[in-house]
């Protein structure tokens, strides 16, 4: 299933994108795509439910705005310095295990909001991910039985003030938590709708100059991996999303750095996960 969520920020109703094109409300299923949906074998008991009711749903109307596929989460963990490419432009090595951050969930919106130029930065760049959303709660899971508690994959444009990530003291949370700095969507993938997840082809252009061009298959620690191993320092809750890491190609690695102004325009897109587009507009 291709899950999607449409209508005005804080109002979206829970759809699909069903394999013939059409756009559809299942607001009649009578829940949300929040942790208590995935926690209660939501994707299992929907698909069933369609199955009995797909011939009468609604189509979204044309033009609505895309939400986030899944209601905002408890958490959004995100792994940097992923990709060894994107590490030496960094300047910096792959670590000997996995870097982990938080971006705060007020950063969380629809895939085709505008980005704000938050206050006070003048570096704001851009990360196209692949993310995958927690579909049961997951704790010391083994490496092995990872993928079972995946509920799905999304796309991820994981914003970064990179002033406020780098260039002042502390962590790099505060640099990745401005409102609007993780558009996310516009589909949650099920695991059975991608051929290999480890083989995903992802690009992002900024005013249509391609920045970033890559392939999920260049990760240096796998889905599997991550999964297990940030479930052995937290529980993650149904809904939770653990974005994987950018690919090179991001304005802090280029030489001059270019980093994003009012009027940019950011698309980005994955392999069977969709596109997105922001347009940037300046810091209210």
């Amino acid at each position: 299933m291709k899950l999607i969520r449409k209508g005005e920020p804080q109002e979206e109703s829970p759809g699909l994108l069903l394999p013939d094109g059409r756009e559809v409300d299942v607001s009649s299923f009578g829940e949300d795509y929040d942790e208590v949906f995935f926690e209660t074998d939501g994707m299992e008991r929907l698909k069933e439910w369609v199955k009995e009711n797909g011939d009468n749903l609604p189509p979204f109307p044309e033009g609505e705005r895309y939400g986030s596929p899944v209601a905002r989460p408890s958490k959004i963990v995100c792994i940097g310095l992923n990709y060894d490419d994107h590490a030496r432009e960094s300047g910096m090595e792959i670590p000997p295990e996995p870097v982990l951050f938080f971006k705060a969930t007020s950063s969380f919106c629809g895939p085709n909001d505008d980005l704000i130029l938050p206050r006070g930065g003048d570096k704001t760049d851009w990360e196209v991910e692949l993310a995958f959303v927690v579909g049961k709660r997951a704790s010391y899971v083994e490496e092995k039985d990872a993928l079972d508690h995946i509920a799905g994959f999304s796309l991820h444009n994981d914003y970064s003030e990179r002033g406020f990530q780098l260039d002042r003291s502390g962590q790099w949370v505060k640099g990745k938590s401005c409102d609007r700095f993780a558009p996310f969507g516009p589909w949650l993938v099920t695991q059975d709708e991608i051929e290999d997840h480890n083989n995903l082809k992802m690009w992002l252009k900024v005013n249509g100059e391609t920045m970033q061009s890559s392939n999920s298959s260049n990760l240096h620690y796998k889905i599997p991996f991550l999964l297990s191993y940030v479930s052995q320092f937290m529980t993650l809750l149904p809904g939770d999303i653990i974005s994987t890491g950018t690919p090179p190609g991001v304005g802090m690695g280029m030489d001059p750095q270019v980093y994003l102004k009012a009027g940019d325009v950011v698309e980005l897109g994955i392999d069977q996960l969709g596109s997105s587009t922001q347009k940037v507009v300046p810091a209210v």
